[in-house]
């Protein structure tokens, strides 16, 4: 059975006032309109959601990825956009706290945890799952480094205070991309944002382009060594990107459990509550063993990030389940709705849209599976 900490149900409390003062009342609107409330961030801040697991000494709230968990599970729960938002920018954090020198961390981590939206950019036109496939360069000329290409499908791209991003500086020697990563603060000539993407789920935050023109930054920019990128940037993803999007997706299924109970009870048919009818039960009962199986896998998951243990196995089983199970409790809980289910006056289609779009997000369920196998079979 899973069971929090004193302090740890506490800050559940916190952030659930807060989504339910601050998000809740905006969701459909920030949905509708498909933009990310940036103004909520430095709000955010204050009650130190944005650096929840960065030590005090750089700013942060020095707390876990337990924490990391509840405050995305109650934020997806009502805006998923805006926790993949969150996502994106603990990516930034965790790459420049894990591989960063102490001169990097002392200059970005305390903006990321006072309200700068931070970011990682990885994925090409022609990458995707095939990482080594980016064709983004960076030279080094006259003691600079010079980065130059396009990124797409970057959550936070219009919005990021300071961006951590993979190019390639050459090959190594095996002849194999040599990925490096850099960090590179908002402002900088040469790196702007593009194309905005128009998603039909997680609305809530901005997803685009993100465009290298001649983008010159000092030596100290480089983040770790030059071919750390590949261990860099994939340790990311699939240490902090995939047990925070399985976070996300949960305040989704948790969405989906409430509201087809809610509807249920109200719903007046045949002059009794939709809910006396079996099949409906069977939907609610699905819904909430969905939700508390996966509540299990993500804090589970978590919990062996905080205590320093190997989980990449663990991740992509909450990940993969989480969200392939918020998209039926999603389908489910329209079937239930019937007609109403439809209607965006309701949240259950956003609930479906946003789980769908979970899918890609941070590795398709196909590349969990194999992860999930991998690590199996390597036993």
């Amino acid at each position: 059975m899973l069971s929090l900490s004193e302090d740890q149900t506490l800050l559940r409390k916190a952030v659930k006032d807060f989504v339910e003062q601050e998000i809740a009342p905006i969701a459909h609107k920030i949905d509708e309109e498909d933009t990310c409330p940036v103004e909520l961030f430095p709000k955010m801040a204050q009650l130190g959601f944005n650096g929840v697991f960065v030590p005090a000494e750089y700013g942060g709230a020095g707390l876990g990825y337990t924490e990391m968990a509840i405050i995305l599970e109650e934020t997806g729960r009502h805006a998923a956009g805006l926790a993949l938002g969150l996502v994106a920018h603990y990516m930034g954090v965790y790459a420049i706290m894990t591989w960063g020198s102490e001169e990097q961390k002392q200059q970005h981590l305390p903006l990321l945890c006072s309200g700068s939206f931070g970011g990682l950019s990885i994925t090409e036109p022609g990458g995707g799952s095939d990482f080594a496939g980016q064709k983004s360069t960076g030279q080094l000329v006259n003691g600079e480094w010079l980065l130059n290409g396009r990124k797409c499908f970057i959550t936070n791209s219009h919005c990021m205070g300071v961006n951590v991003v993979t190019v390639r500086t050459g090959t190594d020697a095996k002849g194999r991309p040599q990925i490096s990563t850099f960090i590179i603060e908002g402002g900088t000539p040469g790196h702007t944002p593009g194309r905005k993407e128009k998603k039909a789920g997680l609305r809530g935050s901005y997803t685009g382009e993100i465009i290298l023109d001649n983008v010159r930054l000092p030596q100290d920019n480089l983040l770790g060594q030059p071919g750390d990128g590949t261990r860099i940037s994939l340790g990311t993803l699939g240490e902090m990107g995939r047990v925070g999007t399985a976070a996300t997706a949960l305040g989704i299924l948790r969405g989906c459990l409430e509201e087809s109970v809610r509807y249920a009870k109200e719903r007046i048919i045949y002059g009794k509550p939709l809910a006396q009818l079996t099949n409906i039960q069977f939907i609610i009962a699905q819904n909430r063993t969905g939700y508390e199986a996966g509540r299990l896998l993500t804090y589970n998951a978590a919990g062996m990030k905080d205590a320093g243990q190997r989980c990449a196995s663990e991740i992509s089983m909450a990940k993969f389940f989480v969200v392939e199970n918020a998209v039926q409790a999603a389908k489910r809980t329209m079937d239930l709705m019937g007609g109403y289910g439809v209607i965006t006056d309701y949240p259950v289609n956003r609930y479906l849209r946003d789980a769908m779009a979970a899918i890609p997000a941070c590795g398709t369920s196909h590349i969990m599976q194999a992860i999930i196998a991998g690590g199996e079979l390597r036993k």
